[in-house]
């Protein structure tokens, strides 16, 4: 295509800075973000800061964001057809920042001890991960945005405080996206990119009128919901461009090889995640020429991306064939499949219609999401089952497994409790803490009513929490019940004094119990694992009502993990499935790694289906596979079969990486010599000289172990 060399640049470009950014900053064991390195000469001070060198409050984010918009480079790349990149993750410049726990400006030490007694993931005070409507913006623009804002603060009381700041505050962040997108117009222009110049002039105001100004549109709200607060929820790309697409075909003005290139380059400015395909919310397919050019960009791009696929039953074949052939043929884990209609008749089982079920759609590494309606916490929160098992093992000696799992759901239950209680305490005070002022613009509620979307702006408050360890202990239980129980080979004191010194001289007991049978190779790790998924689901809906609101709070189960294996396994001791001491947990609803010797898929893609909670969040399945000697067209058979098959037990969604297994082993021993070899990690893609020791070893041993 007429395009070629421009693509080739680009991508040759993304992987120098890509490069660079691993040089300066060391591994990154997470998403493979958009961003590039502000120069070095560059000085940024923000204007407010706490005692502690953080920052809290509504008008603080406001500010400290239009200061740094307002001093952010500008970013041209004359062989891209959109501009801008970001630079700056503004929620990581708070000290003490961490992942797993962000500064927040209010005490919760009173739940403290027993987060850590769990390890739970609280929470509390994270960031995003619920979904905008790009739509809003798209018809708006920057300017109707700022005018809409303006209104709602003109007819309301000065004496409504809370209302008044947020709305200042949302007038801050605009104006400091518009000002950065006037000094990119400006400097298009200075170097006679007269396009590029005209175009971003126009969005500076006005919403776009044509697709390479939509997608110019949606990668300036990416740039700025990245820098505020790491946001990555994408859309329905297919339907949000299409009006656009089709317009100009009409008139003219592109050709389908313009239409692919503007696509590219907005799947290249960040790796957002998008869906394509699936039903409307009457159930109608949305499919049309644009979700195959879609596919088409992405495949071109052979860089990070993430692309859903809705499966449906009226999902056409021809679509779905594409996606598992780009799958299989580029070898770039991407696109992902999500499950319809186990997705919609969880989602109904919570009280809402299917048609508003058909639009929270795949817009996170393991999350649904209604764009522009919900605030969900999506994967901000987890239970460490082994953790709580761990508790519950220490606690007693027990003469039987099922005493045992009294005892654990018991300490289940308490974990649970803590949880709520520290969701509780988010909604209380996120507002004042980190208000979500970009995705407050692209909402329903949070500017009509002045809330934001964290204390009641938002329509629904569908809230995430996920299970993790699953199958470390449906494992345990198993290997007891097994080991212990029935064939009587060791005792119940045998195996507490192994774990209790971590299995030192005492390599026998090891063995014997990692040999057991597991979850997803017997009846009875299966029935641990229902069990443990059914008990967590049922304390987790029932504990809703604790939770004070002004709106309705639903809490929505799922199992997953992230990138979280490494860290949550730390904090565990030595177990009675044979895992010794710090060492990761399960991935997610994935049964063990080696939990067959044969490494069946089939197995695999079973066992996953018979432990999703139910409840419309996800239970992903995190599939490795290496074809080996089958050709193309056998391997997109295998792989269909596969994912049909899964969606068809209840299955919820696929993360796949088709891989070449000893390309990772010789990545393994030198990653620097695969600069662009990619994987999909848990439900992002990252390049796998970017992750740390630790992430590439946990990575290659899943893909030797479960590949093949």
């Amino acid at each position: 295509m007429r395009y070629s060399e421009q693509m080739r640049r680009l991508r040759e470009t993304k992987l120098r800075q890509t490069e660079e950014k691993r040089r300066r900053l060391g591994p990154m064991d997470e998403d493979d973000y958009g961003w590039v390195l502000p120069p070095k000469s560059l000085e940024v001070n923000l204007p407010c800061r706490d005692a502690n060198g953080s920052f809290h409050g509504v008008r603080a984010w406001g500010t400290n964001f239009r200061y740094l918009m307002e001093i952010h480079p500008v970013y041209i790349d004359p062989d891209d057809a959109l501009a801008g990149r970001w630079m700056f993750m503004m929620s990581r410049m708070r000290t003490n920042y961490r992942l797993e726990l962000s500064p927040f400006g209010f005490d919760y030490s009173h739940l403290r001890p027993g987060q850590i007694l769990y390890d739970i993931t609280p929470g509390i005070g994270k960031d995003a991960h619920f979904a905008p409507d790009y739509a809003i913006g798209l018809k708006l623009g920057w300017g109707g945005l700022l005018s809409k804002v303006r209104e709602r603060r003109a007819q309301t009381p000065l004496s409504n405080q809370e209302s008044q700041d947020l709305y200042l505050a949302e007038e801050d962040a605009i104006l400091g996206v518009q000002d950065l997108i006037r000094r990119t117009a400006q400097e298009a222009a200075a170097r006679g990119l007269t396009e590029l110049a005209r175009i971003n002039e126009r969005l500076i105001e006005q919403p776009p009128q044509t697709m390479r100004e939509a997608c110019q549109w949606i990668a300036w709200f990416n740039i700025a919901s990245r820098t505020y607060n790491r946001d990555g929820a994408g859309g329905q790309l297919d339907t949000l461009l299409l009006p656009y697409y089709e317009k100009d075909k009409a008139d003219g003005l592109i050709d389908d090889e313009d239409a692919v290139f503007y696509l590219f380059c907005l799947l290249l400015n960040d790796p957002h995640y998008y869906q394509i395909g699936g039903p409307d919310a009457s159930g109608a397919d949305q499919t049309s020429a644009l979700s195959y050019l879609i596919l088409q960009a992405a495949r071109l791009l052979k860089s990070t991306c993430n692309i859903t696929i809705r499966v449906h039953d009226g999902l056409p074949e021809k679509l779905f064939d594409e996606g598992v052939r780009c799958l299989v043929e580029n070898r770039q884990a991407y696109p992902r499949f999500s499950g319809d209609a186990a997705l919609c008749s969880g989602f109904v089982k919570n009280g809402y219609p299917i048609e508003l079920a058909r639009r929270r759609i795949a817009l996170g590494c393991n999350w649904m999401s209604l764009p522009g309606l919900e605030y969900c916490m999506n994967d901000l929160i987890k239970v460490n089952f082994a953790k709580v098992f761990e508790v519950a093992w220490k606690a007693a000696r027990y003469e039987s497994t099922e005493a045992l799992y009294q005892a654990f759901a018991e300490h289940l239950q308490k974990a649970i409790q803590i949880t709520g209680q520290g969701i509780a305490f988010h909604l209380a005070h996120q507002w004042e803490n980190e208000p979500e002022l970009l995705l407050n613009l692209l909402s329903v509620g949070p500017i009509e009513t002045g809330l934001d979307a964290s204390h009641g702006g938002a329509q629904y408050y569908n809230i995430g929490v996920d299970g993790a360890a699953l199958a470390t202990v449906a494992d345990a239980f198993t290997a007891l019940e097994q080991r212990v129980e029935r064939e009587k080979l060791l005792t119940f004191d045998d195996v507490f004094k192994a774990t209790e010194a971590n299995f030192k001289d005492a390599p026998q007991v090891q063995r014997l119990l990692s040999l057991s049978e597991k979850f997803g190779n017997s009846e009875r790790g299966d029935a641990w694992a229902q069990r443990i998924v059914c008990d967590f689901t049922d304390k987790l809906r029932a504990e809703a009502k604790n939770i004070p609101f002004v709106k309705p709070i639903v809490l929505i189960p799922g199992l997953f993990s992230w990138a979280d294996t490494v860290r949550l396994g730390k904090s565990v001791g030595a177990l009675p499935n044979g895992r010794y001491a710090g060492e990761p947990i399960s991935q997610g609803a994935n049964p063990s790694v080696g939990f067959r010797r044969d490494g069946a898929v089939t197995a695999m893609v079973a066992a996953v289906a018979a432990v999703q909670p139910g409840y419309g969040n996800t239970a992903p399945l995190q599939l490795d596979v290496d074809f080996g000697s089958l050709d193309t067209e056998q391997a997109v058979s295998c792989l269909k079969t596969l994912i049909r098959t899964h969606f068809e037990l209840g299955g919820t969604l696929m993360n796949i990486s088709v891989v070449d297994e000893q390309q990772i082993l010789k990545a393994s021993k030198n990653p620097e010599a695969y600069p662009d070899l990619i994987v999909r990690v848990t439900g992002f893609t990252a390049y796998f000289a970017n992750l740390s020791p630790d992430f590439r070893k946990l990575v290659l041993e899943r893909i030797v172990r479960q590949a093949s």
